[in-house]
């Protein structure tokens, strides 16, 4: 599906631009809004919920800053090229990129899963986050003439612990992304491009009813030694850290946010 665009009515020019992929609810969304709050200007990706998205959107301007939304599945493409062809024309520039976007996919053990789901979580998971990277490396590498910026990629606790039972195809695609993170980020650090990820624990978020199970957050409490799951807010906050100048010496880096876990 080519991706719709909702633009801002209030340009504010000269303030850095950042790509959130999947970025109208849950860590995506709150990535977005503290965004907005620290100054950046906010292009955020969705793809199908389009009024979620523009209620982010409108709370980034409330803060002050400027957003649009762009409708695209980034496991596609065509999609990602129009996402950055978006900001490209809204903004005329991109400094930093959240690959956020992600889908766990039914839980199922390996023996009963079906190439299909497999494929899908893949594509969303791992080919889609390459090819959000390699259009956001066209436009911050110094090597393309760019200014430089900031990649921070969302893992998963489950990379770590391999999700068996449940979804050890998730924590895999996770995996992938761990090792795609530490590489392209020895790749680009010359060219002035920080690539880091973090990698949420259980965050209270709508995930996990989107994967059927609804009450995983509280039966998961227990096993947490914080006691508690985490909100999308606080990882958040990681993320824009090191999207800031504050984490200007870390690279290929991956920050746990998991209580503990």
């Amino acid at each position: 599906m080519a991706a719709e665009v909702a633009k801002s009515a209030r340009p504010t020019r000269g303030r850095p631009v950042l790509i959130v992929t999947g970025g109208s609810r849950g860590i995506g969304a709150a990535c977005a809004k503290l965004a907005g709050r620290r100054g950046w200007r906010v292009v955020i990706n969705y793809r199908s919920e389009r009024k979620a998205a523009d209620r982010v959107a409108a709370a980034i301007r409330k803060a002050g800053s400027d957003a649009i939304t762009v409708q695209g599945d980034m496991a596609s493409e065509t999609d990602v090229r129009a996402l950055f062809a978006a900001a490209d024309a809204a903004f005329g520039r991109v400094d930093g990129l959240v690959n956020n976007a992600g889908i766990t996919g039914p839980l199922s053990r390996v023996d009963q899963i079906s190439a299909k789901t497999l494929r899908r979580v893949f594509d969303v998971n791992v080919v889609g986050v390459f090819l959000c990277a390699r259009e956001a490396i066209k436009r911050m590498s110094t090597r393309h003439k760019g200014r430089g910026g900031a990649i921070v990629n969302i893992s998963s606790s489950a990379a770590r612990l391999g999700g068996g039972g449940n979804w050890v195809h998730y924590a895999a695609s996770k995996g992938a992304i761990d090792s795609m993170t530490i590489g392209l980020g020895r790749e680009l650090a010359a060219e002035g491009i920080r690539v880091n990820a973090v990698r949420p624990g259980v965050i209270d978020t709508d995930i996990h009813a989107a994967a059927g199970v609804p009450d995983r957050v509280a039966k998961m409490a227990s096993t947490i030694p914080m006691r508690r799951a985490g909100s999308a807010s606080e990882v958040a906050e990681t993320v824009l850290w090191l999207l800031s100048d504050q984490a200007s010496y870390l690279a290929s880096s991956i920050v746990d946010v998991s209580g503990g876990r």
